[in-house]
């Protein structure tokens, strides 16, 4: 994993994303509108059966920041969704490794049931493999309503365990070997921190896929998706309302425009609903218990850096 060119990048100025109404320049800062909410994730905790190198949610073994999601709390959610008629297609799973949440089964067979597409993101390794029996039941009960996005950090067993530790390549191969077998909807996540253009990375995923037989087509991004990488201590321009039209960018067009999540926090009585998936500890961005709270708090501010470089420079968004 190439570490000078980060070496050598400047650090975040202190000053910036602090004010949520002006930017550290006196510009007023850009802010987002829900237009439709269109993806709720659940982020299932912050527990993860391993420790990847900048993992911008610091999930490890021992990260338990975010508790556990719980069956009810979620299925109050979707309570939610069908009491206001909110436009919901598509319901996330994300961690931590959603996979390790105990009730993380029954969780994915309420949405499906109630008619949702269901997107996992997970690192395919032991969680979702001792889970696997059940796994297959609702493949064969959903089809392609259930997707799962395996995250391959590169295309090289070298690059992927410099970020995600030794010995964990063979056992998310094998995972995604069975899941293409049980016929899963599957899509694969990479990262962008190698110095390798765009066209480079999906041709290096290109040769990988053929390698391990697996039926995607690297240069089709709801098949591959490549997140730049998100390091909140590196400088990135704050966007102020005039770079919507500097950048040609929608504000539409952003992740939080759609989407919502909903986070437990350790010590909270309650879940609370956040902007996006990038954002589950900052309270700043807290939008309240339920949908309707998150729906009355009105535009997201957009006062983090990852709003900047993720989505808004970075054109990325965690849903299909």
């Amino acid at each position: 994993m190439p570490e000078g060119d980060i070496l050598e990048r400047p650090r975040l100025d202190p000053e910036k994303f602090r004010d949520p109404a002006r930017t550290v320049g006196g510009g007023p800062r850009a802010s987002v509108a829900l237009t439709a909410l269109k993806t709720l994730w659940f982020n299932t905790g912050s527990l993860c059966n391993i420790t990847c190198r900048n993992c911008y949610m610091d999930s490890s073994p021992s990260n338990d920041r975010l508790v556990y999601l719980r069956r009810d709390e979620a299925a109050d959610f979707l309570r939610q969704i069908a009491a206001r008629g909110y436009p919901v297609e598509e319901i996330g799973l994300t961690g931590g490794e959603p996979f390790m949440n105990p009730d993380i089964i029954a969780i994915m067979g309420d949405a499906l049931s109630r008619g949702f597409r269901v997107l996992v993101l997970t690192n395919g390794m032991k969680p979702l493999w001792h889970k696997r029996t059940a796994m297959k039941a609702l493949i064969a009960a959903h089809g392609d309503a259930l997707a799962f996005r395996v995250s391959i950090d590169h295309h090289t067993r070298e690059g992927h365990e410099a970020v995600r530790g030794a010995n964990t390549w063979d056992a998310m191969a094998r995972t995604l070997a069975w899941l293409i077998d049980a016929g899963a909807n599957l899509a694969v996540a990479g990262r962008t921190v190698w110095g390798e253009s765009e066209s480079e990375s999906r041709a290096g995923y290109g040769a990988l896929f053929k390698t391990l037989d697996l039926p995607l087509d690297a240069g089709n991004p709801s098949h591959l998706v490549l997140f730049p990488e998100m390091d909140d201590t590196l400088d990135v321009p704050e966007i102020t309302t005039a770079c919507w039209s500097i950048l040609g960018v929608r504000p539409d067009a952003q992740m939080c425009a759609s989407s919502r999540m909903v986070v437990r926090r350790k010590g909270d009585a309650a879940p609370t609903v956040v902007p996006c998936t990038l954002l589950p500890y900052d309270r700043r961005f807290d939008l309240g218990p339920s949908l309707d709270a998150a729906e009355a708090y009105g535009p997201v501010a957009l006062n983090h850096p990852h709003c900047a470089r993720f989505c808004v420079l970075g054109g990325a968004s965690c849903s299909v």
